[in-house]
C-alpha cells in the first residue's frame, strides 16, 4: 500500500493548527474504534490521527496484535483494514489535553454515543482515563473493561499513548493493548 510522505509541520503551522478538526478514522462494524482524548497541534497540522513523533500509539497497536507491523499516521487508512478506527473524545485541536475543560468531555458523550450506535462497533477503547472518568462521570473507574456498554458495543479505557504520559511504559501499553485484542477476538 502507498502511502502519502510523511512531513513536519513549521512552528507557524503548528500554531495555525489550533482549534482545527480531524476527521474520524472510521466504518460500520469495526472490530475496535480507539477514541483518542483530543488531537495535538501535530495532528492538527498534517490531518492525522497521533501524528507527532514519539506518540506510542502506533507501536502499542502493533505490540499488541492488532497491526502486523507499525503503521504511520500518515498510512492510518490501513487501520480500517485490521477493522480498527480512531475517533476523539474532543473534536478540536489543542497543544495538550490540559488546555480543554471538564465540560468539553461531558459535553462529547452524547455526540460519541451517537457514533458507536450509528457504527457498531464491538469494542469502543478510549485512550484515557481522566477523559473517561469525566466524560462519562465514573469518578472510580479503573482500566480495562467496563461494566457500561453502549448498545452493543463493549467499553474499555487504556492509558493515554501520548509521550508526555510517563505512568505507562511502551512495554506496559503493548500489554494492555494485547490484553484488549484477546477480549475482542474472544466476542
Amino acid at each position: 500500500m502507498t502511502h502519502p510522505k510523511a512531513w513536519k509541520p513549521t512552528k507557524e503551522q503548528l500554531l495555525a493548527a489550533n482549534n482545527k478538526t480531524i476527521p474520524d478514522l472510521i466504518a460500520p462494524n469495526l472490530k475496535v474504534l480507539f477514541c483518542g482524548i483530543n488531537p495535538g497541534l501535530y495532528s492538527g497540522a498534517t490531518g492525522h490521527h497521533f501524528a507527532r513523533p514519539g506518540n506510542r500509539f502506533w507501536p502499542a497497536l502493533h505490540a499488541g496484535g492488532f497491526t502486523p507491523h507499525v503503521v504511520s499516521p500518515f498510512g492510518e487508512q490501513e487501520l480500517l483494514e485490521y477493522g480498527c478506527g480512531i475517533t476523539n473524545f474532543v473534536q478540536r485541536t489543542t497543544a495538550t489535553a490540559a488546555e480543554l475543560g471538564d465540560h468539553e468531555f461531558s459535553d462529547a458523550v452524547d455526540r460519541l454515543k451517537r457514533k458507536v450506535l450509528k457504527y457498531k462497533p464491538k469494542c469502543l477503547a478510549i485512550l484515557g482515563i481522566g477523559s473517561f472518568r469525566v466524560g462519562f462521570n465514573q469518578p472510580k473507574a479503573k482500566m480495562g473493561r467496563q461494566e457500561m456498554m453502549i448498545g452493543a458495543t463493549h467499553v474499555w479505557v487504556l492509558p493515554n499513548p501520548s509521550g508526555l504520559n510517563a505512568h505507562h511504559t511502551p512495554a506496559s501499553l503493548g500489554k494492555l493493548f494485547r490484553e484488549l485484542k484477546e477480549a475482542v477476538d474472544a466476542l
